[in-house]
Order: C-alpha cells, then structure tokens, then sequence
C-alpha cells in the first residue's frame, strides 16, 4: 500500500464515521472535486502536507489527528 492509498482509506473511514459527503468534505476543506476525487480513485501520485492539513480542517480536525490512525502505522506503506 502506498502512502496515497493510506490518505484515501483514511478519508473514506472518516466520512464513513461522520456521515459526510464527498461534497461536503470538498467544500469545507476547500479541495477541489478533481483533487479529491484523483485522492480517492488512486490517480493521485503525491499527496502533500498542504493537502492533508486542508482535509484535517475539512473534518474538523488537526493534521496530527488525520494522521493519528492505524493505516498510516503500518510498515507495509510504500513511500517513494
């Protein structure tokens, strides 16, 4: 699993928990559809700090929060 793939299981976990949309998450994190989408479909290649802090506002959260998951603990995470 690549760190990318981390990203989206833990976006997809988050909006499973909290009952939110893609749309919402992209209108309060201020990604745009494209960007979020390419996370979530595996397109994207490189997902950058700026990225993740914007999703961990977007969720109401600290970046350190969106981080602090078991998927990113794994010592399977390919980072390139």
């Amino acid at each position: 699993m690549t760190l990318n793939d981390a990203v989206a299981k833990r976006i997809n976990k988050l909006l499973r928990e909290r009952k939110m949309t893609q749309y919402r998450l992209e209108r309060k994190s201020g990604l745009i559809h494209g960007a979020l989408d390419r996370i979530l479909n595996g397109q994207n290649k490189t997902v950058t700090l700026t990225t993740v802090y914007k999703l961990a506002r977007g969720f109401d959260m600290t970046y350190i929060e969106f981080l602090d998951d078991e998927v990113f603990r794994s010592e399977l995470i390919e980072i390139d």
